[in-house]
């Protein structure tokens, strides 16, 4: 797999110190609450898992398969439902943890839904920002890293079910998918 990478964008390290400093804001910001962080499968399972233990709050975990990519590079601009929550968002403060807000086609959808099931609060914390393939008004209130338009994989992040066991992020050789 490591030949199919260009580039090493983060390392294990940099995305280990860059976690923690998002655990420890949304700590301070949700202080005396208990919020429901919902993960947004399957990209988001590697990140969601070492952020939750970076929280220092007593909050819940809920899971969504929410895709509009398939087994594609670009979004096809259909937004599915796969998996729904488990539990009841009335009155919840909620964080929606993602790898990668790209299009924002996906979170704008996913934001709308939580809101009209009576969300207190909705905010999303994603890893990886690429605004150069914004085509819905979406702002994260909590990014690790700002990227370019770069097709990327690893820490949870695939292509075609692939890579997401790297344990640092890197840009995926377009030779792989063209």
């Amino acid at each position: 797999m490591i030949k199919d990478i260009s580039e090493v964008l983060y390392s294990e390290e940099e995305l280990s110190a860059r976690v923690h400093e998002l655990g420890a804001q949304i700590t301070k910001d949700y202080e005396g609450k208990s919020p429901l962080l919902v993960g947004v499968l399957k990209g988001s399972f590697v990140f969601m898992a070492d952020l939750v233990r970076a929280i220092d709050l007593p909050c819940e975990i809920d899971f969504m398969v929410v895709s509009s990519y398939g087994n594609g590079t670009k979004t096809n601009g259909a937004v599915q439902i796969i998996k729904d929550l488990q539990v009841d968002i009335a009155g919840r403060d909620i964080i929606v943890i993602e790898d990668i807000l790209d299009s924002g086609m996906t979170l704008s959808y996913l934001s709308g839904i939580l809101s009209e099931r009576g969300a207190a609060s909705i905010k999303i914390c994603t890893l990886l920002d690429k605004p150069a393939r914004r085509m819905a008004p979406v702002t994260p209130a909590y990014k690790g890293f700002t990227i370019d338009d770069k097709f990327i994989v690893g820490y949870g992040l695939d292509y075609a079910e692939r890579y997401r066991n790297l344990p640092f992020i890197g840009v995926l050789d377009p030779k792989v998918y063209s």
